[in-house]
């Protein structure tokens, strides 16, 4: 089994969010899908499988499967396309947990079509400002996640939360926000999911599913550049439509190998 490990959200090695691809010939257990997932240990790990001329894909932290990952989606499809697999004009689609998701090449960067994540206002429940130890601008929560608006970038980028905190809330994970002091960003975020086994993740596509709406309303326009401001940080283009939010970024490929068992 061939399987590649890629760089996401950027075009530089060492930088945005890692991701390992693996093409199957067939499709494979739960439990072994999982242990390959540990073993290799980045942040996902996807397993694609073809299915009809398209494909199934399915996404593993080394901690559990998960129902949607944006940048295990973009390390699938610049897979598929730098092998040759797919031809590079033709779009990509995948059958999965969360339903039919398609991806692009649109002039270098691979574009995704997922799903908006709508979220609501709520009272902000005393955990997890105790978790974050700052003063919320707005708190909403969707279905997976709470979100966070702070008042500056500074308290994105200096966030030390309480890690064990937010894993004791019965969500998905946290999303920090703000408005980007530069120019060449509309806003910045940092997303917490210890209940994913990632205290901290590097660049999360889905998690802009929720900020790209949430965002086109305050700012008032659709097309917006966003900077995940985590350690290793990642660049995303986000394009909100009616139900539909299309994410766009690069990738760069850092190993490659063959999986012998």
């Amino acid at each position: 089994m061939h399987f590649s490990i890629l760089n996401t959200f950027t075009d530089q090695a060492f930088k945005g969010n890692p991701a390992a691809v693996c093409l199957l010939s067939e499709e494979k257990d739960h439990r072994w899908m999982q242990s390959v997932a540990k073993e290799i240990n980045v942040p996902v790990t996807a397993f694609i499988t073809g299915f009809k001329n398209e494909y199934h894909l399915r996404w593993f932290t080394p901690l559990s499967e998960i129902p949607i990952c944006g940048h295990g989606t973009l390390a699938s499809s610049f897979f598929l396309w730098e092998k040759g697999y797919v031809d590079r004009e033709k779009a990509i689609v995948y059958h999965t947990k969360s339903g039919v998701l398609k991806s692009r090449l649109v002039d270098g960067w691979v574009q995704l079509e997922f799903p908006s994540i709508h979220q609501e206002a709520t009272v902000a429940p005393d955990l997890l400002m105790e978790a974050l130890g700052v003063e919320p601008a707005y708190v909403g929560k969707s279905q997976l996640d709470y979100l966070v608006e702070v008042k500056s970038e500074d308290t994105v980028k200096n966030l030390k939360p309480t890690i064990n905190l937010i894993a004791k809330l019965p969500v998905r994970g946290v999303i920090v926000t703000s408005r980007s002091n530069s120019t060449k960003y509309d806003f910045i975020s940092r997303f917490f999911s210890p209940a994913q086994g990632l205290d901290e993740d590097y660049v999360t596509g889905s998690a802009h599913c929720c900020l790209g709406p949430y965002w086109k309303r305050k700012l008032k326009k659709s097309d917006l550049t966003a900077y995940q401001a985590s350690e290793r940080g990642g660049i995303l283009k986000v394009k909100v439509l009616d139900d539909i939010v299309l994410l766009s970024g690069k990738a760069v490929i850092l190993f490659e190998g063959n999986l012998l068992v």
